[in-house]
């Protein structure tokens, strides 16, 4: 999306015109703007018009120009927020008046203001306190959930048995997670050759990367332009067949009379929900497949992706990996299954999963909106302004971490190898929209991780050396690890 904007040009530029001496607050683009070259200005010169991520102008602009600056994006301006301390008191110190979205024109076609994650105001309240209530009830975080992760972990240990050691694709890894999220949303696990499984997959997959084109992005940006080149119309094609299928699936629930039946599932829980108070229609039919389109979307997508990179790194680092499995070994054995409890015992584990999730940066920028007159960094934002609080400089702030552009999962162990939590590890966002499926992000990580490297040696292909495995992020909706193969080798003491 835009605020991926890997490959965009962006204008970026600070002004300044304040008076000095007077003690009122500086608002944004006022202020003593200083090139850090040497120097003071009444005005910023022009910032880089090109940044990315990963190889340094977001980096080189909070060089030049502080923390805090202002970009603009086609005819917008936006405050961009730069490493942790900026960051954190964005959405931690300042969280309620930052709690926001601003409107994003894809967005908006897709979901007309509903669902949870792009939606604002008393509708995102709403969705967001039953959401995380419903999660809660279904046990995330507790044991019914475990279960069922163990359970894929079972499914997907199986799929890989039938490879014999010989190369599999990536992307068979999402299977598992997706699955766990499919259940909890509809009370029930796919079987993985079900048409309607194999058919929401692949859908999924096709909308993340039409959301990471260029073309996408320019339609965000000039929403005008891009609807007179018709750029947003393949992606809307392949979310009506995603939304048909939800349909069918949500249908497939509602019970014969209204108020009856169990609650098993996320949409047992919103049709229930609408059938009772809703005076103002936060529940009703287009806002429930709204919700259920934003769950299946980031819940597949986030944790699949994550799976998928850590399998990846173990490739791209063998003696990392044989350190987990030591200590797999050393405290599992070859037959008990990791649960979620086994962090504190597995410390080495655990640091390399969180190192992972780290290094990655699976959603470098989030959007967010002021819903007041904030003041943030010494500026005053007027209500109503886009922030782009940048996960990625956090995650990557030479600050927080020893070598923050290397893999390294001593980042979070201590000199004994105890495993140490690092305020700056903000993979999930923070604040009043930290990510609502963490909790169970982290059960089916550690579980599935765990469990997969306690069976197998992940291994390039043959005729390809660990150093050969590509990790050039493939920009979609998320940092996708790029398309390719590993061969999940049996271990003996696996068996």
């Amino acid at each position: 999306m835009w605020w991926t904007a890997a490959h965009f040009l962006l204008q970026a530029s600070a002004s300044s015109s304040v008076k000095w001496g007077d003690d009122s607050p500086p608002h944004l683009g006022q202020g003593r703007c200083e090139d850090r070259r040497g120097g003071a200005h009444t005005e910023a010169p022009e910032a880089s018009p090109c940044w990315h991520y990963h190889s340094g102008p977001s980096h080189w602009l909070s060089e030049r120009y502080g923390p805090v600056f202002t970009i603009h994006l086609g005819g917008q301006k936006m405050v961009v927020l730069s490493g942790y301390e900026a960051v954190r008191e964005a959405l931690v110190e300042t969280g309620q008046e930052l709690a926001g979205r601003p409107p994003i024109a894809i967005f908006q076609l897709i979901q007309g203001g509903g669902g949870i994650f792009f939606s604002s105001g008393a509708r995102w309240k709403a969705a967001r306190q039953f959401t995380v209530r419903t999660l809660h009830s279904l046990g995330v975080g507790r044991g019914p959930v475990t279960e069922k992760v163990l359970q894929e972990l079972r499914c997907l240990v199986g799929q890989l048995d039938h490879y014999g050691g010989r190369p599999f694709p990536l992307a068979l890894l999402g299977w598992a997670p997706s699955n766990v999220t499919f259940a909890l949303l509809f009370g029930q696990r796919f079987d993985y050759r079900d048409p309607v499984f194999v058919s929401l997959l692949g859908l999924i997959n096709e909308v993340m990367v039409l959301l990471g084109t260029p073309g996408l992005q320019l339609f965000n940006i000039y929403p005008r332009l891009g609807a007179l080149l018709r750029l947003h119309r393949p992606v809307l094609r392949k979310i009506e067949e995603v939304r048909a299928i939800l349909t069918t699936l949500l249908e497939a629930r509602r019970p014969p009379a209204p108020g009856g039946g169990p609650v098993h599932s996320y949409v047992d829980a919103l049709i229930r929900q609408g059938q009772g108070g809703d005076p103002d229609g936060l529940f009703a039919q287009t806002n429930v497949v709204a919700c259920v389109l934003d769950m299946v979307m980031a819940g597949t997508e986030t944790t699949s992706a994550t799976l998928q990179w850590a399998a990846l790194l173990m490739g791209k680092h063998p003696s990392v990996q044989g350190r987990v499995q030591e200590e797999l070994d050393r405290v599992l054995g070859p037959r008990r299954p990791p649960r979620p409890e086994d962090q504190r015992s597995l410390p080495y584990t655990n640091a390399v999963l969180h190192e992972v999730q780290r290094f990655i940066t699976l959603l470098p920028h989030v959007p967010r909106c002021t819903v007041a007159d904030t003041q943030l960094h010494g500026y005053l934002l007027p209500k109503g302004t886009p922030v782009v609080p940048l996960l990625s400089s956090v995650l990557l702030d030479k600050t927080q971490w020893e070598t923050p552009r290397q893999f390294n999962p001593g980042h979070f162990l201590d000199a004994s190898g105890c495993f140490v939590k690092r305020a700056a590890f903000l993979p999930f966002s923070a604040g009043r929209r930290v990510c609502v499926g963490e909790s169970l992000a982290r059960t089916e990580l550690f579980v599935l991780f765990a469990g997969l490297l306690q069976r197998f040696r992940l291994l390039p292909p043959l005729g390809l050396s660990p150093a050969g495995l590509d990790t050039t992020p493939t920009p979609a909706f998320t940092m996708r690890p790029p398309a390719q193969a590993l061969c999940a080798v049996p271990r003996p003491q696996g068996r």
